[in-house]
C-alpha cells in the first residue's frame, strides 16, 4: 500500500488503519468516528487528505483544454478561483468530480479523487487534442484539511495571509507554518467551514506538528475517513461510486449547476445532456431521512407506499448529529418530491422515510 507523509503519526495515535485507493489510511482514530465527527462540527479536526490527485495543466491551450474536458465553465475563473466541476464520459456519465483552482493565467491544477486518479490521468491524456501541458504532480503534493468553526483561528496563528480576506471556493499561495508555497483553499468536504492546504511532502510532518501545537487550546483531533463521510453525507454532498458514477450523469446528481453549455465548451456528451436538460431525466438523486428506527445502507431498495420499488440507497448512515438514520438515493422523477413519504426495505422490513432538501445537517 501506498504510504501518506503522514501515515507513521497515524499509527502512533492508535488509528484503525485500512486500506483506500491503494493507499494506508485512517478510518478513525481511538475516541471513534461520533467524537470525531462532533469534534469536526463544534470545534475543529484535522483529516489527512494527502491521497488526492493534483495534475497541473498548463501553458496557452490550458483554458481551451480544460473548457473541452470538464462540465464547468472554466473561462469564468479569476486567479484565486476555485471551481466544482466533474469529467462527463461519452454516456453522458461522471468519469470523476473534482476541483478546478486557477493557479496563474496559464496555469491550473485538477484535484481529483484518489481511487480515480489513475483513470483521470488516462482521460486527459487521451482527450489532450489541443496540446495543453500536462502534469501529474500527485506523489509531490501533500494535503490537510483543517476543518471546524475554530479552523480559521487556529491556522491563522501560522501565517501572515489574513485567512479572513479568502473568500469560500477561493485560495491564496504564501508561507504557513514557516514552509513556503502552501496553497491555503477555502474548501472543505465537511460544511463546517475550513481550508485544505496543499503543501511540498518534504514539510508535511513540520506542518502538522505546528497545527497540532497551535490547535491544543482549541482542543484540535486528527479525524479519520469514517467522519470525513458521516460529516459530508449529513450535508448532502457526493461520494463518487456511490452517488455518482461512470452509469449517473450530472442532471440526474442534481449537477445541472456545474454542466455549462456555454459557447466554446465542447465536453463528451455534451448534445445528450442537453437533450436531458430539456426533456427531464427519469430517474433523481434525492436525500431523506428515517422517520422510524434503522440505519440505511447502500443499495437498500427504496419502495412507495404501495410497496412498489421505486429505487435504490446510494449512502446511508446513523447520523451523529441528529441521531437517526439519512441517507441518499436514486429515485423515480415522479417520486422525487421534497417532502414525499418513501420506504426504506431492511431486511424485508420497510422503514418510513421522508425526502428532504440538504443539508440534513442544521448550519
Amino acid at each position: 500500500m501506498k504510504q501518506t507523509p503522514f501515515t507513521a503519526i497515524h499509527q502512533s495515535l492508535g488509528a484503525k488503519m485500512h486500506e483506500f485507493a491503494g493507499y494506508n489510511m485512517p478510518i478513525e482514530y481511538t475516541t471513534g468516528i461520533i467524537d470525531e465527527h462532533m469534534t469536526v462540527v463544534n470545534g475543529v479536526g484535522v483529516f489527512d487528505v494527502s491521497h488526492m490527485g493534483e495534475f497541473w495543466v498548463k501553458g496557452p491551450k490550458a483554458l481551451q483544454f480544460l473548457q473541452d474536458i470538464t462540465s464547468n465553465d472554466v473561462s469564468k475563473l479569476k486567479v484565486g478561483d476555485i471551481q466544482y466541476t466533474c469529467f462527463p464520459n461519452d454516456r453522458g456519465g461522471i468519469i470523476d468530480d473534482m476541483l478546478v483552482y486557477r493557479y496563474e493565467d496559464e496555469k491550473y491544477m485538477l484535484v481529483v479523487n484518489a481511487a480515480n486518479m489513475d483513470k483521470d490521468w488516462a482521460w486527459c491524456v487521451a482527450h489532450n487534442q489541443v496540446g495543453a501541458e500536462l502534469e501529474n504532480s500527485s506523489d509531490n503534493i501533500g494535503q490537510l484539511s483543517i476543518q471546524g468553526p475554530l479552523a480559521t483561528k487556529v491556522l491563522q496563528k501560522l501565517t501572515d495571509i489574513d485567512l479572513s480576506q479568502i473568500p469560500y471556493y477561493t485560495f491564496k499561495v504564501g508561507k504557513f507554518a514557516g514552509c513556503d508555497n502552501v496553497i491555503l483553499s477555502n474548501t472543505g468536504y465537511t460544511g463546517a467551514g475550513g481550508f485544505e492546504i496543499y503543501f511540498y511532502p518534504q514539510d508535511g510532518e513540520k506542518i502538522w506538528h505546528a497545527i497540532f501545537e497551535a490547535g491544543a487550546e482549541e482542543g484540535i483531533k486528527p479525524i479519520g475517513l469514517g467522519a470525513r463521510d458521516t460529516l459530508r453525507l449529513e450535508m448532502g454532498f457526493c461520494l463518487y461510486g456511490n452517488d455518482i458514477t461512470d452509469e449517473t450523469s450530472p442532471l440526474e446528481a442534481g449537477l445541472g449547476w456545474i454542466t455549462k453549455f456555454a459557447e466554446g465548451k465542447n465536453f463528451p456528451s455534451r448534445a445528450m445532456l442537453e437533450q436531458q436538460k430539456a426533456e427531464g431525466v427519469a430517474h433523481k438523486l434525492i436525500a431523506f431521512k428515517l422517520k422510524d428506527k434503522g440505519v440505511p445502507r447502500s443499495h437498500y431498495e427504496i419502495a412507495d407506499e404501495a410497496g412498489n420499488i421505486i429505487g435504490e440507497v446510494t449512502s446511508g448512515t446513523m447520523s451523529p448529529s441528529l441521531k437517526i438514520g439519512i441517507g441518499m438515493g436514486y429515485v423515480k422523477k415522479e417520486h422525487s418530491t421534497v417532502g414525499t413519504k418513501i420506504y426504506i426495505v431492511v431486511r424485508g422490513r420497510k422503514l418510513e422515510a421522508e425526502i428532504v432538501k440538504p443539508p440534513m445537517r442544521i448550519q
